[in-house]
């Protein structure tokens, strides 16, 4: 079977049917008298067998996801040239008042058939769900936390928090408690009783009691630690944390939604929109009838959600949003051989869905798409997908992953039912993982000839892309996982601020096997990565990667080193002795080894460089879009106050405080500025964004005081200043001229 499935020929007496939002789902679809919906136009185009839709601008609010199949081979779907076309799986929300006048709280009413969403968004910019420190000490037990009062038991609905895990960098007083610093998991409560805290299951036990391999010498999964940190780093969604603008609060018992508006906002006139679909268009054929030859075209797809994060199952992250699921996941799920009674093939975690997906769908073109606002990952492409092109595409405002290609279930699957032949290319990426801050760009499972270039990825809360799985046995003495994946290029991709919240990523970030031989492996050539703001790798070589060539790269400003690591060869009966094969030639870099070929590893001919401009200038101009697509990275017509910067964390001296934070992976669309730190005794002091960039801390002159601090921080930009972050932990004054603090720190289960 050809892997470019062959397109039906369209009739010569095919007639485009038009869509338009005053139209009428009684009406032909000809120009003159349009269709309404785009589900009845594509019912339409079955009938008639016309191949092409045309719709107007406007916003076309779906009442279930659209449908295509290998029925609808040869269907062309496109936005009027020049015009915006929505489909939205949301509603709106109307009939604001105030009832808070000190909190600025205004209420409304959900519909009664909406279930509660995990997202809300004002005027097209995402609200977040109320949060804070918790209020109480809290001591892990097997079921969940005791509390040092029952403060929580009498809150108006305890059963809706959500605690939250997050990884990254240690940072001074700021602990890192994911499971890994590269996640961030979430687990709801389940009930309060008192001072006892039960949480949800199966959240909690594939949280904390993921199981050790029986010679107890680490987690059988290889990849992360057996449980999440002893205490959360915040508590969400609750009535009482209320009052900070630009978050929110749902009643699931009377269906009040409660918000705080950020500066600017008018609730009597704004747009508020609730996802209330899950999915908004699904391409499913199968192995045998596959769907293809489909064009999608200037459409943008936006608000959806995504409810199971809500549920028992809850957040229990592994990495790149593949989760531990179900009531076997820490003691069997994906574990194979390396337990008793495991589920094979190894490190086959649940993948986060798409609200746009395709299953078994060849050469399917999305051109210029937007995928916005949405709650799970933007578009996921899995089963067998060859000759699909994602091109000029906008994936931002992604609560997950934003592009997912190929699984992790299937590594030795035939052509049929692989990923093969498959272009990512000149889209834009930009914050991407808004909720769940473990989410990636671009991710690929394993495939084959996958063509990623000309990307431009920027203010995205950890890694830029992932390709590749299932290469931590060789932390056991033992091989990755065999599969066909082969051929990949990850070619001039522009990286820049990326890793703002978790760490132990990189820029391009590569596991497992990647080929047969070096020449017919990976090849990572000609991208510009810089600005890493978490410790890692700009290009990262993780655990198994084998046959990749990095090649005629730049990377610049990524704070741990540029290009990691070497690891043991158990391949092919391999014992150990050599590495992994990898070629690093040519590159431009900060910092790197000496030239040197041994146990199979060679580095050669590149370059220390101490300025961006100092690599050459043609390899810095062709990374990223290209000419006819830079329009996708043009600032937005409209700017807002970005988001509050996370994770401020203080050092005290009798004389001094020096506090650090998290930018926001969120800028507003206009670049910040600077910052304004703030204790709770009343200090205050400012840094600029350059500033920061150069030293990431700030010095506070401090007054005397026998009292603990806490200091809270705001970004600003042109259009306004942020809600201030959560404080940090609170920091004693102390009775002596400390020692100096550490540097920040990785998770020792890397």
């Amino acid at each position: 079977m050809s892997l470019l499935a062959t397109g039906l020929a369209t009739p010569a007496a095919a007639q485009t049917i038009y869509v338009a939002p005053q139209g009428s789902d009684q009406a032909t679809g000809t120009q003159a008298a349009p269709v309404r919906s785009v589900s009845h136009a594509i019912e339409l185009a079955r009938r008639t067998r016309d191949h092409s839709i045309e719709v107007a601008g406007g916003t076309y609010s779906l009442t279930t996801p659209l449908a295509l199949s290998a029925v609808d081979s040869g269907l062309s779907l496109k936005a009027a040239v020049g015009q915006r076309v929505v489909l939205s799986g949301g509603t709106r929300i109307t009939h604001w008042r105030l009832v808070d006048a000190k909190r600025s709280l205004w209420s409304a009413t959900l519909p009664p058939d909406v279930p509660a969403p995990r997202q809300i968004y004002v005027d097209g910019v995402r609200a977040s769900r109320a949060k804070g420190r918790s209020p109480v000490a809290l001591t892990m037990t097997a079921d969940g936390y005791s509390a040092d009062s029952d403060l929580l038991a009498h809150w108006r609905h305890p059963e809706d928090l959500e605690f939250v895990y997050t990884g990254g960098n240690a940072l001074w007083g700021e602990p890192s408690v994911g499971l890994g610093s590269w996640t961030e998991p979430r687990c709801p409560v389940a009930a309060i009783h008192g001072t006892i805290i039960e949480m949800a299951e199966p959240c909690w036990k594939n949280s904390t009691t993921r199981i050790m391999l029986p010679s107890g010498i680490r987690s059988a999964n290889l990849v992360g630690p057996v449980s999440i940190g002893k205490v959360p780093t915040f508590l969400e969604n609750a009535y009482e944390f209320l009052g900070t603008p630009g978050e929110f609060y749902i009643d699931r018992i009377t269906h009040a939604l409660y918000y705080t508006p950020r500066s600017g906002e008018d609730l009597t006139r704004a747009d508020v929109e609730v996802p209330v679909l899950q999915s908004l268009l699904k391409i499913d054929g199968t192995e045998s009838a596959p769907a293809h030859d489909i064009t999608i075209a200037g459409i943008t797809f936006s608000y959806a959600g995504w409810q199971e994060p809500g549920t028992g199952e809850g957040f229990s992250e592994i990495q790149a949003n593949y989760r531990v699921t179900g009531p076997d996941g820490a003691s069997r799920q994906a574990l194979c051989t390396l337990v008793p009674g495991g589920t094979c093939p190894y490190a086959s975690w649940m993948p986060e869905p798409g609200n746009v997906s395709m299953h078994f769908a060849d050469a399917v073109h999305f051109e210029r798409d937007t995928f916005t606002h949405l709650g799970a990952a933007g578009l996921a492409i899995t089963g067998g997908a060859h000759a699909n092109i994602v091109e000029g595409c906008v994936f931002t405002d992604i609560s997950g992953n934003g592009f997912e290609l190929a699984g992790v279930d299937t590594p030795s699957a035939p052509d049929s039912a692989f990923a093969i032949d498959n272009h990512i290319e000149n889209n834009l990426f930009r914050n991407v993982g808004a909720e769940f801050h473990g989410g990636i760009p671009i991710v690929v499972g394993y495939a084959r000839f996958t063509h990623i270039a000309h990307n431009q990825i920027d203010h995205v809360p950890y890694a830029g892309m992932s390709i590749g799985w299932g290469g931590w046995p060789d932390k056991i003495a033992l091989p990755g996982v065999a599969n066909r994946s082969t051929g990949n290029v990850i070619e001039k991709n522009r990286i820049t601020r990326f890793m703002i919240d978790l760490s132990d990523g990189g820029g391009i970030y590569t596991q497992g096997r990647t080929g047969e031989t070096i020449a017919d492996g990976e090849r990572v050539e000609g991208n510009v990565v810089d600005n890493q703001f978490s410790s890692g790798h700009a290009i990262y070589t993780d655990n198994g990667s084998a046959m990749i060539t990095v090649r005629n790269n730049v990377m610049f400003n990524t704070n741990h080193d540029n290009w990691g690591s070497r690891h043991k060869d158990y391949y092919d009966g391999g014992k150990g002795e050599d590495n992994d094969p990898l070629a690093i030639e040519g590159n431009w870099w900060q910092q790197g080894d000496p030239d040197s070929s041994a146990k199979q590893v060679t580095e050669s001919g590149n370059h220390i460089i101490t300025a961006l401009n100092q690599a050459p200038a043609e390899l810095l101009a062709n990374a990223g879009l290209e000419t006819a697509f830079r329009d996708l990275g043009a600032p937005p017509s409209h700017s807002v106050a970005p988001a509050p910067p996370s994770a401020v964390a203080a050092f005290v001296t009798p004389a001094d405080a020096y506090i650090t934070w998290r930018p926001p992976a969120f800028d507003g669309g206009a670049a910040v500025d600077h910052y304004t730190i703030h204790s709770d005794d009343g200090l205050q002091t400012t840094i600029t964004q350059t500033d920061f960039d150069q030293f990431s801390y700030v010095e506070l002159h401090l007054t005397p005081t026998t009292k603990a601090r806490r200091f809270t921080v705001t970004a600003s930009n042109s259009a306004g200043t942020s809600a201030e972050s959560l404080p940090s932990l609170p920091v004693d004054p102390p009775l002596q001229h400390p020692p100096c603090p550490g540097r920040p720190s990785l998770s020792p289960f890397a």
